[in-house]
C-alpha cells in the first residue's frame, strides 16, 4: 500500500471507527478465496454464502441474496422493488448490466400529473409505483449466468418468511409475511410444474408473475387503489441485458450503468481527477478534498441537466466523456476557492458551459431506502447489485407485495431528458460499480445514499487505486460529500458550495470554510465493497457496519 494517508490522521479514524464495534457484533469484513458477499443484514448475507458453499457460482448467490434483502432488509428494499445489476461474467470475460427499473406504466403521462396540478411526482403514492423489477432481475441473473432452479435461490428467502423473528422490528414490517410466502411457494411450484428443463422452468416463473396469476391480481388491487399499473404494463416488461457505460482510470476500467441512472456522473468526475496527481497532495488534504468536490460539482450539474433513460432521448454520452469536453470543464476548476454556482456544460456544441438550463428547482423530498449487495466467487465472476424500492407502504393486498415509488425520480419538466413518459424508466440514483484490471475484474462497490451513492462509491474507488487502500480501511476512512445538485426526489434546491463531512478534525474544517466551501456536518453513503486478485484468488469484502453493512467468506 502506498502510506500517502496522514499516519496520525489514519490511526485516529480507525480506532475510533474500531471502538464502536463490539466483539459479539455481526461481522463486516472478511477474506477468502472460494468467495464472499457484502451486504446488508447478516441475514442476507448467510443468504449468499449459503448458496456459494452449495456449489452455486455468484450469479446464484446474488439472487439469494436480493431475495433475502426483502424480507432482511424491508423498509429498504421490496419484492415490488427494483434493483440494478453490472455482473462481469469470468467464463466470457464480459461485464454487462441488467436494468432492473421498471418502467412507467402507460397512464403514468406527463398530462395526467399535470392535471392534477402537481408540479412535482406525488412522494409515498402509488400512482408513483413502477412495474415491479425485483423478480425479473432474479431470473434474469439465473437465466443467463447462474447454475441453479429458482427453487433453490428461493429457499433462504422463504425460510426467513417463515421463521420466527426475535427481533422483528416495526409492525408493518411483518404485515404480509405469510402473504408473500404463499405468493412465493406459488412461484416455486410454477417451476416445478414446467418441467425438468430449468431455463423453460425459469420462464413459467417469470410468465406466472409478469403475465400470469400475480399479474392479474395486481391489476386488479391497482385499479381498486387507484394505482396506474395494469397487466397490460406487467405483460410487455422485461428486465434488459445491457453494455456498461465505462471509462478508463490510471490502468482501470470502471464500469457503471448508463444515463437512466446517476452512475456516468462518476465516470465524468474520474475523467476530470485523471488530469491531477492526487496522491501528492495525501489523502483527505484540503488540496485533495478540495479538487474531488470540485470536479463532482461539475459532472454532478451534467447529470442534472442530460440524463435520462437514453430509449427514449439523445444524450450526448460520448461527448459528455470525450477528452475534449473533458479538458474544456476541468479549466472551470478554481483550485483556491469552491465555488457556489450550478454550471451544467454543452457537450452537443463541444462548449464548457451551457447557454440556457432546461433543469428547474421542485418542491424537494428524500427517500430513505436502498440497499447494498456485492458478490464474488472462486471462478472470478463479480456481481454489484442497487435493490431498493420503499415508499407507498401499503401491500398489494393477498400477494404480500410491497410496491416502491421510484417514479417520483422523474420531474414534470416538459422537454427535459428526464421528464415523465409512458415505459420509460426514470433516472434513479441506484449505481452498483464494477473495476476491472487487465479485462478481470477486481471490485465490486454497493452504496446506500440516495445522491450521494456516487459520491461515496468515487472515494472508494480512489482510496484503492490512487492511495493503495484495502476494503477494510477504505470502507472505514472518513468521507465528504456536497449537496451541490438538483436533488433527485422532487428536485430538491441545490446546497451551492457545501461540504458535509463525516468528523473532519476542526484543523481541517477551518483549511476548508478559507476556500469558500460551507460546512455541514452530516453521515455519508453506507457501503459495501469487495476486491479480488486474480493472480491469487484471494477476495476481500467489507462493510460499514456502523450502518449495517456486513461480509462473509470462505
Amino acid at each position: 500500500m502506498k502510506n500517502s494517508y496522514p499516519r496520525a490522521v489514519l490511526l485516529i479514524a480507525l480506532l475510533n471507527f474500531c471502538s464502536t464495534i463490539r466483539s459479539e457484533d455481526p461481522q463486516w469484513k472478511a477474506e477468502g478465496t472460494n468467495g464472499a458477499v457484502a451486504s446488508g443484514s447478516p441475514r442476507s448475507v448467510a443468504a449468499g454464502i449459503e448458496i456459494l458453499k452449495q456449489g452455486g457460482n455468484a450469479m446464484d448467490a446474488a439472487a439469494a441474496t436480493i431475495l433475502a434483502l426483502t424480507v432482511t432488509d424491508h423498509g429498504s428494499f421490496c419484492f415490488g422493488g427494483e434493483v440494478p445489476v453490472i455482473v462481469f461474467d469470468a467464463n466470457r470475460k464480459v461485464t454487462e448490466v441488467i436494468s432492473g427499473m421498471g418502467t412507467a406504466p402507460q397512464l403514468a403521462t406527463l398530462n395526467y400529473f399535470k392535471r392534477k396540478g402537481l408540479d412535482a411526482m406525488p412522494p409515498g403514492s402509488l400512482e408513483s409505483a413502477a412495474i415491479p423489477a425485483t423478480l425479473g432481475v432474479v431470473i434474469k441473473l439465473l437465466e443467463r449466468y447462474g447454475t441453479m432452479t429458482f427453487g433453490e435461490v428461493a429457499a433462504p428467502m422463504l425460510k426467513l418468511l417463515t421463521q420466527k423473528i426475535d427481533d422483528p422490528g416495526p409492525k408493518f414490517m411483518m404485515e404480509g409475511r405469510s402473504d408473500l410466502a404463499e405468493t412465493l411457494k406459488r412461484l416455486i411450484e410454477a417451476e416445478k410444474n414446467a418441467g425438468p428443463d430449468r431455463l423453460n422452468a425459469l420462464r413459467a416463473v417469470d410468465d406466472y408473475f409478469y403475465r400470469g396469476p400475480i399479474a392479474e391480481e395486481l391489476d386488479l388491487w391497482s385499479r381498486k387503489n387507484g394505482g396506474l399499473l395494469r397487466y397490460s404494463d406487467m405483460a410487455t416488461y422485461r428486465s434488459s441485458v445491457e453494455e456498461p457505460v465505462t471509462a478508463g482510470y490510471r490502468g482501470y476500467t470502471i464500469c457503471k450503468c448508463n444515463t437512466w441512472t446517476q452512475g456516468p456522473y462518476l465516470l465524468q468526475t474520474l475523467r476530470l481527477l485523471e488530469g491531477f496527481d492526487l496522491n501528492s497532495m495525501k489523502h483527505n488534504s484540503p488540496d485533495y478534498i478540495h479538487t474531488v468536490l470540485e470536479a463532482m460539482k461539475l459532472a454532478l450539474a451534467d447529470r442534472d441537466e442530460h440524463y435520462g433513460d437514453p430509449l427514449f432521448v439523445d444524450v450526448p454520452l460520448d461527448a459528455l466523456l470525450s477528452d475534449e469536453y473533458t479538458t474544456m470543464r476541468r479549466q472551470l476548476m478554481n483550485m483556491h476557492r469552491a465555488s457556489d454556482k450550478f454550471q451544467p456544460g454543452d457537450p452537443v456544441n463541444m462548449k464548457p458551459l451551457l447557454d440556457k438550463s432546461k433543469t428547474n428547482i421542485g418542491v424537494d423530498g428524500i427517500v430513505k431506502d436502498t440497499t447494498t449487495c456485492t458478490i464474488a466467487d472462486k471462478y472470478g465472476n463479480l456481481v454489484a447489485a442497487t435493490p431498493s424500492g420503499w415508499g407507498s407502504k401499503i401491500k398489494a393486498g393477498k400477494t404480500g407485495i410491497w410496491l416502491g415509488t421510484r417514479l417520483i425520480s422523474f420531474n414534470l419538466w416538459k422537454g427535459h431528458s428526464n421528464c415523465i413518459e409512458p415505459g420509460k424508466r426514470p433516472r434513479i440514483t441506484l449505481t452498483p460499480t464494477i473495476v476491472k484490471k487487465d479485462d478481470r475484474a477486481v471490485m465490486a462497490v454497493s452504496v446506500k445514499g440516495g445522491d450521494w451513492q456516487d459520491q461515496s462509491a468515487l472515494q472508494l474507488i480512489l482510496n484503492s487505486i490512487d492511495f493503495g487502500f484495502n476494503p477494510e480501511n477504505a470502507v472505514s476512512a472518513p468521507r465528504f460529500s456536497t449537496k451541490h445538485f438538483v436533488g433527485s426526489f422532487m428536485q430538491g434546491k441545490p446546497e451551492l458550495g457545501s461540504l458535509l463531512h463525516m468528523d473532519f478534525p476542526d484543523e481541517l474544517i477551518n483549511k476548508m470554510k478559507q476556500r469558500g466551501h460551507k460546512i455541514i456536518k452530516a453521515p455519508s453513503g453506507k457501503v459495501s465493497m469487495l476486491t479480488l486478485d486474480p493472480a491469487t484468488g484471494q477476495i476481500k469484502a467489507a462493510g460499514y457496519p456502523i450502518a449495517d453493512r456486513h461480509a462473509d467468506a470462505f
